[in-house]
């Protein structure tokens, strides 16, 4: 695949070593495995070939690979989540995590915590004391992918609405052309979601980097609205919220 391809990717990722599947775009190897999440919405995953989203070892094999081809690779920690590191364990005391952390109450061997920026997993209690792993959970692993491209994006219109999904997650969005010049109206309550101003750089990045537009126009239309239609839009927008906490992946 070249770098700039928007490809479409279905795939399956195993603790290579266990088998232990941590994640998959396929219902039915969800289901097999016993971790059908029915809440879950199970279709392939979007990426830009080059953009460094992906793990370096899956970026990499992806440069090489072609639609429509099954791949199993294993990717050694290094070009993982890297290697376990030592340092990245700290213990410190009960007083300095009640300090650190707002919900104390919810804290257990196994639970994640953010300690000035970084995130980590409790591993211990003991003594007044707890001991917090700062590595990646993944780090130290050995991992396989089971992928196939499944789709590469090639018109232009519908690279538009590829990037504008893959970045919003949203596809309601009305888009016209005029020449290299490209008009999108996004939906109305868009406009007011905080992550918006972030996403919208990324989308022009993107679009000027991958798909070759030149100028790009975001109109935000805002008509009048009875209430029974604000309480309507208002679940509207909640229900994308949650879509937002499904995200993506490592």
């Amino acid at each position: 695949m070249e770098e700039g391809a928007i490809v479409c990717i279905d795939y399956d990722l195993f603790i290579a070593d266990s088998g232990d599947l941590i994640e998959t775009t396929r219902s039915e190897v969800a289901e097999k495995h016993d971790q059908l999440d029915e809440n879950k919405t199970y279709e392939p995953l979007i990426v830009t070939v080059g953009e460094g989203t992906l793990i370096e070892g899956f970026e990499n094999h992806l440069k090489e690979a072609e639609a429509d081809t099954d791949y199993q690779i294993d990717i050694p920690p290094a070009e993982a989540y890297g290697v376990r590191d030592a340092n990245n364990v700290e213990t410190i005391g009960d007083a300095k995590l009640a300090q650190k952390v707002k919900d104390t109450d919810n804290l257990h061997i196994g639970a994640p915590v953010e300690i000035d920026g970084r995130q980590g997993t409790i591993q211990m209690f003991s003594a007044g004391r707890t001991r917090i792993d700062f590595n990646h959970p993944l780090a130290g692993r050995t991992l396989r992918y089971d992928y196939r491209i499944t789709k590469v994006v090639e018109d232009i219109e519908e690279k538009v609405h590829t990037i504008l999904k893959m970045s919003t997650r949203m596809d309601d969005f009305e888009v016209e052309f005029d020449g290299d010049d490209v008009s999108i109206t996004i939906p109305q309550f868009l406009g007011y979601d905080q992550n918006w101003g972030m996403a919208k750089f990324a989308i022009i990045r993107a679009l000027h980097d991958n798909v070759g537009v030149d100028t790009i126009r975001f109109i935000e239309v805002h008509k009048k609205r009875e209430v029974g239609e604000l309480d309507e839009e208002h679940e509207h927008e909640h229900d994308h919220e949650g879509e937002h906490a499904h995200g993506e992946e490592e």
